[in-house]
């Protein structure tokens, strides 16, 4: 049996006539086959790119509103902590919106972002009054800064390496509201309040030169630097907290 029996069941006789019908059909089924192959394609990609327009969009997320402000260029000796008081804000604030980590320290020509309350003029900087900044407490190499791991824990202040009996200086005018020996490697320590929610810490003394209830003027001696326990290194260990947090000193030091 042929391939022409074989489609129409073979068993009608194959005349002249209906061969050319046969190969009629041939040629019409063989044009439309080749018609699809050319389409398939373009169909696809009709159907995908149909698909696309048709299936439902995510909408795009709206752009927040921006925070309005200004911007300061650090001066020189500027800290973050003037900053924030020039500008009636609070330094975690100024932390947050910039970006600031924790253990950084500003620089001179840093561009800081003020935010500005809805209604409050932006002011230009002006100077603090001497007695509200921050100063050092002593001269000398700081051996390790705030947030290093220091003797298996993290170091919640400054170190500050220094002569033996070298003067230890009121950072900032304020009250002192402890001024004795203190258990662990901390040894004599001063802690002064400062009446704004901010008090300092003065570790690793050799001699007090203050008593609690002493009023203590920035800059005024207040101990002389020693060592504390087994650690015979000469280093002064000074912390700032807003209420009982440990601060980054480099933002209130110049």
């Amino acid at each position: 049996m042929t391939a022409s029996q074989a489609v129409y069941g073979g068993s009608i006789p194959l005349t002249r006539s209906l061969k050319m019908q046969m190969a009629k059909v041939k040629r019409q089924k063989y044009g439309r086959l080749k018609s699809l192959n050319l389409l398939l394609p373009f169909g696809f990609l009709l159907l995908t790119f149909s698909g696309c327009a048709t299936a439902p969009l995510e909408p795009l997320p709206k752009a927040s509103p921006a925070m309005p402000g200004i911007y300061h260029r650090v001066e020189r000796g500027q800290t973050l902590w003037r900053i924030s008081k020039t500008y009636d804000i609070d330094i975690d604030e100024l932390v947050k919106a910039n970006r600031i980590a924790d253990t950084s320290k500003i620089e001179t020509g840093q561009m800081i972002f003020i935010p500005r309350k809805p209604g409050v003029k932006p002011q230009s900087a002006r100077p603090l009054i001497l007695d509200e900044d921050f100063g050092w407490p002593v001269k000398g190499k700081i051996i390790a800064g705030y947030g290093q791991m220091r003797e298996n824990a993290v170091n919640k202040g400054i170190d500050i390496q220094a002569p033996e009996n070298a003067r230890v200086f009121a950072s900032r005018s304020g009250k002192v509201v402890f001024a004795g020996l203190t258990n662990g490697k901390f040894g004599k320590t001063i802690v002064i309040d400062h009446g704004d929610g901010y008090s300092s810490l003065y570790a690793r003394n050799a001699q007090l030169l203050v008593r609690p209830g002493d009023e203590v003027v920035k800059g005024s001696s207040i101990a002389k630097i020693g060592s504390s326990g087994r650690d015979k290194a000469k280093y002064l260990h000074f912390e700032i907290r807003k209420g009982y947090l440990p601060q980054n000193p480099g933002f209130y030091l110049p």
